[in-house]
């Protein structure tokens, strides 16, 4: 499920097309099959049918205006305006997608208002008589002026905008120093909102005029216009004097170097992606705070600040390399990297710094053995078997760079305590890896066998799934996406067609103020129009003790979940709350593809299967991925499903549990000592090597020690003369 992009195995068959199994005991019924009728061919065919009634409204409008204006006819020139105004709000308010089309058409927003307003004049030239066009030359200068206007406020909102666009973006750190503000409204700083807006009372004022032929109403909609246009533009204006705008640049990078200084950071951790990858990062944010050093997260993209997940160590964006650059000469010694990205490269560069890959899960595909690791100064894997992965696959990682730490996050993995009591409920988790960027058939389940596999657990009466898809699924092949939504449908019809006792009202609420208190501590309240230079602003450095206070908010809010959830109702987990490690603990089975899903729940000791899409044998599937040899291998067409929970539900029959146990300490190692310990031991050898390689630098950059010059001799003593007087004749010296 946390496998990297890219992700293969080996070379596969083309995808087979196999029969779904029917199973009459989930009693679907015809109500059913029609809603999913509606869902799958009427819903998308409804949402286009409105996108093109909303374009051909503002054509026929557009259409109805020249018309209007032109013949001229007042009744369908004021009807073809308002009709094309009431399909600019739905636009804006139901349809922003068909906004960003009509921008890449060249037909934004400020091109529709002025061909509205330059009809809008056109008709009312054209209803006088020729010596009235002086009447209404004003209502044009104003409206022309008007335009001028908003062009000024977009060319200062840029401006503005620039000042405010620092070249750090920082969280949990306090920035008195560079004198940020909160951001100016959006109105100000969207040009189409701002037109749309304020460009009303003169649109209205002159629709006013065209009823009533009298000029007085449009010159009233263009002062009032006007006005605001002018109190926005001076709004704005004042946010560049030198005394209101935030530190420049330069400023902000001494600024940057002194905190640097300050605060002395000893281990990073580097991260670039998109939105829909900041969990790789995240699942490394609890290790790294229990490390003794002094932890710093480093992001390349300014949106992935907000994607962190709560943390109380400090979080710097460093966009350009010459802002990375300056960690050179920070006291930074290790960057641990959760995943390979194109900006890696850049700061591998920096030579007092130790690279550690970490990855973000560990599976049997070929992302698991990149070669691109063979960059980092060193491997840390979970266990012998990822050593193994890597010298099997001889992409140049050598076993000395390897290290094995374990996997420090799956503390919070209870272990197996035992199969459902009678009477209760088989918890299952399905939980499938997305398909991948290669179409390998093999990747994922959902396409090809996850609806039988859903089909086959809701059968069962005794069975509650708990199904949890990969957030990238159905990001790259529409099938996945297609067979993802009828599986959640499948979960939600099963529920209409179950029934039991429910928690009271009280749960509910304990589940709120468990929501509310883990919210208040782990998100900040942002006004909509803030930007990155005000979220600056509001996400300070945190309180001493917020990271317990999280911790203790985050285990209550688990149990207030789970205890408001029926024990009989089927689940589709999509949120980020719970996590997938809380889904490991409420289920007894778990159900997923070759990914690191699988060797992340051997933690547990809870049985488990994969299924098996690849078109291989079931003994060459076994050989080819070493993390299936402890599990049950799945088909297709689901009819090892009844067996499974048989074994699940009588140990005895369960001839799987040695090889768990075995294969848990060749994949995760052993239990002892704890892998947060191996981790942070880890963390403590690659600093002193860099520690070292920095000494011997500085060393060889000394500069040399001057060379002797040639030796002085001491000045010779003059020449000794007799005197009279010494009756030996001796001389004497002078």
């Amino acid at each position: 499920m946390c496998d990297e992009p890219g992700a293969t195995a080996v070379p596969l068959s083309p995808p087979r097309r196999l029969p779904r199994r029917r199973l009459p005991r989930l009693g679907l019924s015809r109500l059913w099959l029609s809603r999913l009728w509606l869902s799958r061919l009427w819903l998308p065919r409804r949402r286009t049918a409105v996108k093109l009634l909303v374009v051909g409204v503002l054509a026929a409008a557009s259409a109805a205006q020249v018309v209007g204006a032109l013949l001229p006819h007042v009744p369908l020139l004021l009807a073809a305006t308002a009709g094309s105004l009431a399909a600019e709000g739905v636009l804006y308010r139901w349809q922003r997608g068909m906004v960003s089309l009509f921008a890449k058409s060249h037909a934004d927003v400020t091109v529709r208002h002025v061909l509205r307003d330059l009809l809008l004049v056109v008709g009312l030239l054209r209803l006088g008589e020729q010596h009235r066009e002086t009447v209404y030359a004003p209502l044009v200068a104003g409206l022309l002026a008007f335009y001028g206007l908003h062009w000024a406020i977009q060319a200062v909102s840029v401006l503005v905008r620039r000042t405010r666009t620092l070249p750090v973006v920082t969280r949990n750190i306090d920035v008195p120093a560079l004198r940020l503000s909160p951001a100016p409204p959006a109105l100000l700083r969207r040009p189409g909102h701002r037109l749309a807006v304020f460009g009303l009372p003169a649109t209205a004022g002159l629709l006013a005029t065209a009823a009533t032929d009298a000029p007085v109403y449009g010159a009233a909609g263009l002062a009032l216009s006007l006005a605001v246009a002018l109190a926005g533009l001076g709004a704005l204006v004042l946010r560049l004097l030198p005394g209101r705008r935030p530190a420049g640049e330069q400023e902000v990078l001494e600024w940057f170097d002194a905190w640097l200084a300050e605060y002395r950071p000893t281990v990073g951790l580097y991260f670039s992606g998109g939105a829909s990858s900041a969990y790789q990062a995240n699942m490394w944010l609890e290790p790294l705070a229990r490390l003794d050093g002094r932890p710093l997260i480093v992001l390349r993209e300014r949106l992935m600040v907000q994607r962190i997940a709560a943390t109380d160590i400090p979080v710097v964006c460093l966009p350009k390399v010459s802002t990375l650059m300056r960690l050179e000469h920070s006291t930074l010694r290790v960057l641990l990297h959760p995943s390979n990205s194109g900006k890696t490269s850049q700061v591998l560069r920096i030579p007092t710094i130790k690279h550690a890959f970490v990855n973000h899960g560990e599976s049997d595909k070929l992302s698991s053995c990149n070669p691109y690791v063979k960059a980092y100064d060193e491997v840390w894997v979970a266990g012998p078997a990822a050593r193994e992965r890597y010298a099997l696959a001889e992409v140049g990682v050598q076993d000395q760079d390897v290290v094995e730490i374990g996997r420090p996050q799956l503390g919070a993995v209870r272990p197996y305590a035992g199969p459902p009591a009678p009477g209760a409920y088989t918890t299952v988790l399905y939980a499938p890896t997305w398909e991948g960027w290669d179409g390998n058939p093999g990747n994922t389940s959902v396409i090809e066998a996850g609806e039988n596999l859903v089909r086959a657990l809701l059968a069962d009466p005794g069975v509650r799934l708990l199904y949890k898809p990969h957030p990238l699924t159905g990001s790259v092949d529409p099938r996945a996406r297609a067979a993802d939504l009828r599986i959640r449908e499948l979960v939600r019809a099963a529920n209409r067609e179950r029934s039991g006792p429910r928690p009271d009202a009280s749960a509910a609420a304990e589940l709120g103020r468990r929501t509310a208190e883990l919210d208040r501590l782990t998100t900040a309240a942002f006004r909509s129009a803030a930007d990155q230079a005000e979220r600056m602003l509001r996400q300070p450095a945190p309180e001493p003790g917020r990271a317990g206070a999280v911790a203790r908010a985050t285990a209550a809010w688990e149990e207030a979940y789970w205890a408001s959830r029926p024990a009989w109702e089927h689940q589709v987990v999509t949120d980020v709350r719970p996590p997938l490690y809380a889904c490991f603990n409420q289920a007894d089975l778990l159900i997923s593809d070759v990914s690191s899903v699988v060797s992340d729940f051997l933690a547990s000791g809870k049985p488990y299967a994969v299924a098996n899409t690849s078109g291989l044998a079931e003994d060459v599937f076994r050989t080819s991925f070493p993390t299936v040899a402890a599990a049950t291998v799945l088909t297709p067409d689901a009819t090892g499903v009844p067996a499974l929970l048989d074994a699940v539900r009588h140990p005895e029959r369960d001839e799987l549990a040695g090889a768990r146990a075995a294969l848990a300490l060749r994949l995760l190692g052993p239990a002892e000592p704890p892998s947060q310990e191996r981790f942070a031991a880890a963390v403590r050898a690659l600093c002193a090597k860099a520690g070292e390689h920095r000494a011997r630098r500085a060393e060889r950059l000394m500069p040399p020690s001057p060379l002797p010059g040639p030796r002085q001799h001491p000045p010779a003593s003059p020449p000794a003369t007799a005197t009279a007087g010494d009756p030996a004749g001796r001389p004497r010296v002078r």
